[in-house]
């Protein structure tokens, strides 16, 4: 009797363990099969900008089954980022794209818990004031960043104009960003022997009368990855080309609104990139905290024939053309 007793007893334990087993097995089906929200916010609408988003999105889609995407848009205001990251941290989203520099920001500041990927961020040791940036940020923060060499950049203005002797930038100040890009292209083609002058903009309202004010000093102009600029890419076109400046820009976008030309990487496939590491990230099949910032490999060399026929210019062997 109690030989039958422990054999009995022996059973349910087993059974007991492989409902547990069951259970588990369960819960990973679930896991598999959870919903997951993502949250997208976005500094303001242009076409980089733009493309980025569009390339995240589809990415998760070839690599989630489950999952709602909130895309929101703050229209190129830093405070709106602030209020439209913090929302996702209420709302409980299981990870935040942040598009540009002044987006990633205001995540980082809203939540330190919830993994982060950022996207057409230039510099993430400036964004994020990391002193002797290692490339891994090494918290809930990781993504791409839309870098293309500045040295490249700035010696394309020498090439397309061996003897110019000035070279005027414009930015925006709000952004650390580009800040960074005309410390080092300024760096180098000063290096070079060219004369350079840097002048800011804080919005919209003023941009035209800097614009025209660094046209009547320069030789050629250079617009960097800024936001505000790409925002305002056709009220800098109505002063550049009307004074016939030759104008270089750090994206495509720029450029075929007023360039020349550029050395630009492809926003949609860096966004794609972006998607590709939320999913590995939602799926747990990689540690964000050990994700290293990727940079797009292969930077294109583009010409507007359009400008480029304004200005007499004969396109250079290597670039392509701007469709």
């Amino acid at each position: 009797m109690k030989k039958l007793l422990v054999v009995l007893l022996s059973l349910l334990t087993v059974f007991a363990l492989c409902g547990c087993n069951s259970g588990n097995g369960g819960d990973s089906g679930k896991e598999e099969t959870k919903q997951f929200t993502i949250g997208v916010v976005q500094l303001v609408q242009h076409e980089a900008l733009d493309a980025a988003t569009q390339g995240f999105v589809d990415a998760l889609s070839e690599g989630l089954e489950n999952y709602d995407v909130v895309v929101q848009n703050a229209a190129g205001d830093s405070a709106t980022c602030s209020t439209i990251a913090q929302g996702f941290v209420n709302d409980g989203v299981d990870l935040i794209m942040a598009n540009a520099t002044p987006a990633l920001q205001a995540a980082v500041s809203a939540t330190g818990d919830i993994p982060i990927l950022g996207t057409s961020v230039t510099e993430y040791g400036v964004a994020l004031g990391i002193e002797n940036f290692s490339g891994t940020v090494g918290s809930n923060v990781s993504g791409t960043s839309d870098l293309a060499p500045l040295d490249q950049q700035a010696q394309m203005i020498l090439d397309f104009f061996p003897e110019t002797k000035t070279v005027g930038i414009i930015f925006c100040s709000n952004e650390a960003n580009s800040k960074y890009q005309v410390e080092k292209v300024t760096e180098y083609l000063e290096g070079k022997g060219v004369k350079v002058i840097a002048s800011s903009f804080t919005d919209s309202n003023d941009i035209a009368f800097v614009t025209e004010s660094l046209c009547d000093q320069v030789d050629a102009l250079y617009i960097p990855t800024d936001n505000q600029a790409a925002s305002c890419a056709e009220t800098i076109a109505n002063v550049v080309l009307e004074k016939k400046i030759p104008t270089f820009a750090g994206e495509e976008g720029v450029c075929k609104a007023c360039g020349v030309a550029t050395l630009t990487i492809n926003y949609y496939d860096l966004g794609a990139e972006t998607g590709k590491m939320a999913v590995k990230v939602l799926k747990g099949e990689a540690d964000i905290k050990e994700m290293p910032i990727q940079y797009f490999p292969n930077p294109v060399k583009k010409a507007n024939k359009t400008v480029c026929d304004l200005l007499g210019i004969e396109v250079p062997v290597g670039f392509e053309v701007i469709e």
